[in-house]
């Protein structure tokens, strides 16, 4: 009788929750959608790869099979299918064989509890939240789950039974641990501010207060970084260093399992965007108004916020690919070293300079949704980006195309170089 009541009032009423029976139904519907429409954005991400370096580099991308070679994915995907699969002798068959799943499917289960738009109201089914799943939790689980892409990785080279794939895993697994302690780091501000772990709940304080690259811009950039390396994305590709190791951590592999690792590198790209948006970029907020953000909820809405974030997503992935074919490859030393001597220290002391002056105003009495609270941050925020931006940096701190030299130096050998020049052209 209860639940009966309780569908009917749904009808009458689309805006309250879903009861149990509902909830389970929809979480199952929910889950073929989403992870349906994500393979497919996956698959067609390589494609929008191939087409943007081909601009950026002004030649043709795919644009044979079908129309404007739209249907390359499929091409590629049949051919990857019938090729043959290889297998060299002393691997381990078992873990050669999941490596290619275990570095796929953390990326996808991330996605699950990053919500894509406002709460959808569904007449006899009730309120559904546009989020897979929606825990209490949901940031950490994405730390969690994210941390375990490096055993696939790691996985597939040790279990080849070749020295270079090896060293492409250990590469892999060095430069992966030592960025998630960056971008785990970068996160706690994000955290500090919203005062919670909940995606949707981090979406809406940023939407009462602002988004928080404006107010915390310099963990957007640690972020952002760490996310390139996570990836394995230009200039942080050292573990597929074709020049020293062959290919990388899967030499050994061929067919569909080879082509399991570059879509797992196509589904960080997705995944990574979409955390950067929802914890940096207002997750589905549209700016400059609350009108989506307050009930009733409408399917207006829904469609309104998941236009605005799938724009999002699609210009952050588009800039991945601009950085990949814009940026050269880092040393593998630069590479570890802007990871722990410049990453790790910036972010914890970005850390304390936020926790303090959060504590501060909260101490003064100032609530987070003032004029003065928001100014403070952003002025805080402003005074220290142009602190290590145009003050500190300046080549000294980060430098990959050039060794650290003081310029006073530079003069030196400059000038030695000018008088050799002239000696050479007096004895010619």
């Amino acid at each position: 009788m209860t639940h009966s009541m309780s569908l009917l009032l749904q009808v009458v009423d689309p805006q309250l929750p879903p009861t149990d029976g509902m909830f389970a139904l929809v979480g199952l519907i929910k889950v073929a959608v989403v992870f349906g429409i994500y393979m497919f954005c996956v698959a067609y991400t390589t494609f929008l790869e191939r087409r943007v370096a081909g601009w950026i580099q002004d030649r043709h991308g795919p644009n044979r099979v079908g129309p404007q070679g739209i249907f390359q994915v499929l091409a590629d995907g049949i051919k990857n299918f019938m090729k043959e699969e290889t297998m060299p002798g002393g691997v381990n068959k078992a873990l050669f064989i999941l490596a290619p799943a275990i570095a796929f499917v953390p990326a996808m289960l991330t996605w699950a509890v990053i919500p894509f738009a406002s709460p959808l109201p569904v007449p006899g089914v009730g309120l559904v939240d546009m989020v897979v799943a929606d825990l209490p939790v949901g940031f950490l689980f994405t730390l969690a789950i994210s941390s375990l892409g490096v055993y696939g990785i790691t996985i597939a080279g040790w279990s080849s039974n070749n020295k270079y794939a090896l060293l492409g895993g250990l590469r892999a697994s060095a430069q992966m641990i030592s960025y998630e302690i960056g971008m785990g780091m970068s996160t706690v501000c994000v955290l500090l501010l919203a005062g919670n772990v909940n995606l949707n709940q981090i979406v809406h304080q940023q939407a009462t207060q602002s988004w928080n690259v404006l107010l915390l811009t310099m963990a957007f950039f640690i972020f952002a970084v760490a996310g390139l390396a996570e990836t394995n994305r230009v200039p942080f590709d050292l573990p597929e260093a074709e020049s020293e190791l062959i290919a990388g951590y899967h030499a050994e592999y061929s067919s569909m399992r080879y082509s399991m690792f570059p879509i797992a590198e196509y589904a960080n790209i997705i995944t990574s965007s979409s955390l950067m948006i929802t914890l940096f970029f207002g997750g589905w907020d549209i700016p400059f108004t609350q009108w989506d953000n307050l009930p009733p909820w409408t399917i207006t809405k829904t469609l309104l916020t998941m236009g605005l974030y799938v724009a999002k997503v699609i210009f952050f992935v588009f800039s991945f690919i601009w950085l990949r074919w814009t940026l050269p490859r880092f040393r593998y030393d630069q590479l570890m070293s802007i990871g722990w001597k410049v990453l790790l220290p910036m972010a914890l002391i970005y850390i304390t300079v936020v926790a303090s002056l959060i504590l501060g105003l909260d101490a003064a009495g100032l609530a987070r949704t003032s004029i003065g609270f928001r100014g403070a941050m952003l002025g805080m925020n402003v005074l220290f980006v142009v602190l290590v931006f145009w003050v500190l940096d300046r080549g000294r701190i980060v430098s990959p195309a050039y060794s650290r030299i003081e310029r006073a130096r530079i003069a030196t050998l400059r000038q030695v170089s000018e008088r050799s020049d002239l000696v050479s052209e007096k004895g010619a």
